[in-house]
């Protein structure tokens, strides 16, 4: 490991500032290996040399490239599976029936990295909702580099390997030379747009359902607070919030309860649920 602790200690702190992500002593080693490909690609002969001339003169965009690098974007299709059982079996049922007028439906996969879980998202609920209904997906991540790929929809065979049924790679993705790119119906109901959960977000219509899954893990409580507010005034009263298995709200934003849903649970605002939906402690 050579990257010294003034290099540590500056990226650290752009990378707090601008993700709100805690890189604490001991991720020396981690944040070179994901500095390396950086460096070599703006024409640095070592990580050292790139973040000396960053910090002699900032330049914003290798700022951002430095925060991409430095963005966990771990993923894969149907992730976890469990959330996406909850909700074909009980979920999309009860917004079937309180959704009757509009017939519309309105997902939003909060740090969505490549894109695997919008898009699985969409396959979903092609293959759940009534015919007559439509939906609305949005995904967000942080990594202007993440939603570059999101947008392109084009996944490698290692990529669509890891969770995606063989079923549903011929039903909804097109060859695209080595690659397997989205089918255009599929791809017309998801958009992707850059955002920072921990700052004030855009005006947004609501959203049924928010995926924000192994997120909140990497951020310290008063930012889980922030983020968990900020989602909650983009939920609709009745919506429901899924996160990552060793994720919770309990103790950190009261405003939200944990419910049962199929073999997981998922977290709605305090005032949605109704009396005899099983909690979770």
């Amino acid at each position: 490991m050579t990257l010294s602790q003034q290099d540590f200690s500056f990226v650290a702190g752009l990378v707090r500032r601008e993700a709100s992500i805690v890189l604490a002593p001991g991720k020396e080693y981690l944040v070179e290996a994901r500095l390396i490909p950086v460096a070599r690609q703006i024409g640095a002969a070592s990580v050292t040399e790139f973040l000396a001339n960053i910090q002699r003169r900032p330049d914003p965009t290798h700022q951002r490239m430095i925060v991409d690098a430095l963005t966990t974007n771990e993923t894969s299709w149907f992730r976890d599976r469990e959330p996406f059982t909850a909700l074909t079996e009980q979920i999309l049922p009860e917004l079937i029936s309180s959704r009757a007028t509009s017939r519309k439906l309105r997902f939003w996969s909060a740090a969505c990295s490549s894109g695997q879980e919008p898009y699985s998202l969409a396959i979903t609920l092609q293959q759940a909702l009534p015919a007559g209904w439509n939906y609305e997906i949005v995904g967000s991540d942080i990594s202007t580099e993440m939603i570059k790929r999101a947008e392109a929809g084009e996944f490698s065979q290692v990529e669509i390997n890891r969770g995606l049924p063989a079923a549903q790679l011929v039903h909804y993705f097109e060859r695209a030379g080595a690659h397997w790119r989205i089918a255009p119906s599929l791809r017309r109901n998801v958009s992707f747009t850059r955002l920072n959960l921990t700052a004030p977000l855009p005006p947004l219509p609501p959203f049924d359902v928010v995926f924000l899954r192994n997120v909140l893990i990497y951020f310290d409580v008063d930012t889980k607070r922030t983020v968990l507010k900020n989602i909650g005034r983009m939920l609709r009263p009745d919506g429901w919030l899924f996160l990552g298995a060793a994720e919770t709200t309990i103790g950190i934003d009261d405003n939200y309860e944990r419910v049962v849903a199929g073999r997981t649970s998922a977290y709605r605002l305090k005032s949605a649920v109704p009396a005899g939906i099983a909690r979770k402690g």
